[in-house]
C-alpha cells in the first residue's frame, strides 16, 4: 500500500501544480509539506484507498473576500469538506487574540457557506491516526450514505452501513441484533447483503468471520 500511496500522492500534487498559476501554485509548492502529506497517508488513505476529489491547498475567501487556504478540500456534489492539520506551535502557541478570533470566525463563515471544516492536530495525525480516522468516518460517512443511489440498498442496509461507518471499527451481527432488535438470521442477512454489494467486507479470525467493516474507496462507491 505504501508504494501505491506514494504514486497517488505524487500524481495529486503534480496534477494540481500543472493547472495552477500565481499565488495558488506558489501556495501549493510552499504549503504542502510533511504534515499535510502525513494526514493523507495516515488518515485518509487507509479509509478510502485513493486521493480522488481532493484539492490540496484549496483557496477560499472570507467575508471580506480575503484569500485563505485550506490544507485540503474534498468536494463532491453532495458536500464540501475542508480538512486541516494543525500544529500546536503555529496554530495555537503563536496565535494572538486577534488571530484566534479570526480563525473561529472564518470557520463559522465557511460553515454558513456550506463547508464542513474538520480539524486534526498534528500530534494525533502522527501518533494517534486511528482517532482521526474514526472522527473522519463519523463526519463524512453519514453524508456519503444519505446520498447513495436509493435503489442500491434497502433502508435497513442503509442504517447498518451508517452504524458501521460511525463506530469506526468492525461491526458484528450481535451489534445489529442489539441495536435494531432483530434475530441473528436477519442481522447476518443485512451484513451479507452489503458484502455482496461491495460496501462491507468480512474480517476473519481463525478462519471464521468475526465482524465486518466498510470497504476502502467509499467516494467511488457512493459517487
Amino acid at each position: 500500500m505504501g508504494g501505491s500511496f506514494e504514486k497517488a500522492h505524487e500524481s495529486l500534487v503534480e496534477r494540481h501544480l500543472s493547472v495552477r498559476t500565481g499565488e495558488r501554485r506558489g501556495r501549493l509548492a510552499r504549503g504542502h509539506q510533511y504534515a499535510e502529506k502525513l494526514l493523507l497517508q495516515n488518515v485518509w488513505w487507509p479509509l478510502f484507498g485513493n486521493l480522488d476529489h481532493l484539492h490540496p491547498e484549496y483557496e477560499v475567501y472570507d467575508w471580506n473576500r480575503k484569500s485563505q487556504f485550506l490544507d485540503f478540500a474534498f468536494i463532491q456534489p453532495y458536500g464540501k469538506f475542508g480538512l486541516e492539520c494543525d500544529g500546536y506551535q503555529s496554530h495555537v502557541k503563536d496565535m494572538d487574540r486577534e488571530k484566534f478570533s479570526y480563525s473561529l470566525n472564518r470557520d463559522t463563515f465557511l460553515t454558513g457557506m456550506g463547508w464542513r471544516i474538520i480539524h486534526f492536530s498534528f500530534d494525533d495525525v502522527q501518533k494517534r491516526p486511528e482517532v482521526c480516522r474514526m472522527l473522519l468516518q463519523m463526519v463524512i460517512g453519514p453524508t456519503l450514505i444519505r446520498n447513495s443511489p436509493a435503489s442500491s440498498i434497502s433502508p435497513q442496509e442503509r442504517e447498518v452501513l451508517r452504524m458501521a461507518w460511525c463506530t469506526g471499527q468492525g461491526i458484528r451481527p450481535k451489534d445489529i441484533m442489539v441495536h435494531y432488535d432483530v434475530n441473528f438470521r436477519t442481522a447476518r442477512k443485512w451484513l451479507q447483503g452489503l458484502v455482496g454489494k461491495g460496501m462491507l467486507r468480512p474480517i476473519l479470525k481463525n478462519a471464521y468471520i468475526c465482524s465486518y467493516e466498510p470497504v476502502e474507496g467509499f467516494p467511488e462507491v457512493w459517487s
